[in-house]
């Protein structure tokens, strides 16, 4: 007997030859997957998933157009924390009275579909010297050369969403 989601199972899954569909083919995936609910989160789960994860984008202004950059962070409290080398231009905007940028991290799994994204915006400033040291220790790079730069993300407005599988 056909049970679309025995089907949508197998196709989420990877065991997709069963169904006459090829390992790896997206597009198939897609078609035999129906679409997701978008479940819009709080505040408080916002800032719970941003603290579950290490690295995120941050988004900013190089040149009146948008820039995007990988970095690892650290909250402390309700504020993000990346660290950055002084030719980066997230920390000459951020050394001129600050910049107002976004901070994206998400996890999704490709083969479900399903996963969470949450983007909070707020003005970005270099630390003060007197925090630095605390944040030396707790914030290794992951990119090499000097990265002697910290600088602080104060949202304004944390959101996210959360796509839900068609089985929850």
């Amino acid at each position: 007997m056909y049970d679309p989601c025995r089907r949508r199972a197998a196709v989420a899954c990877g065991n997709l030859r069963s169904w006459g569909l090829v390992a790896g083919d997206e597009q198939a995936r897609a078609r035999a997957m129906q679409p997701r609910r978008v479940v819009e989160l709080a505040e408080e789960e916002c800032w719970a998933l941003l603290g579950s994860v290490s690295v995120g984008r941050v988004v900013f202004t190089m040149k009146a157009m948008p820039a995007v950059r990988p970095v690892n962070h650290l909250l402390d409290g309700k504020t993000v924390i990346i660290r950055s080398h002084l030719g980066a231009a997230i920390a000459g905007h951020a050394a001129g009275g600050g910049a107002v940028v976004c901070y994206e991290a998400d996890d999704i799994d490709l083969a479900c579909h399903t996963g969470w994204s949450v983007v909070a915006t707020g003005l970005a400033c270099l630390v003060r010297p007197a925090e630095i040291a605390r944040y030396e220790r707790l914030l290794e790079p992951w990119a090499a050369g000097q990265m002697d730069h910290f600088i602080a993300i104060t949202p304004q407005a944390i959101t996210g969403i959360r796509l839900i599988a068609w089985c929850t």
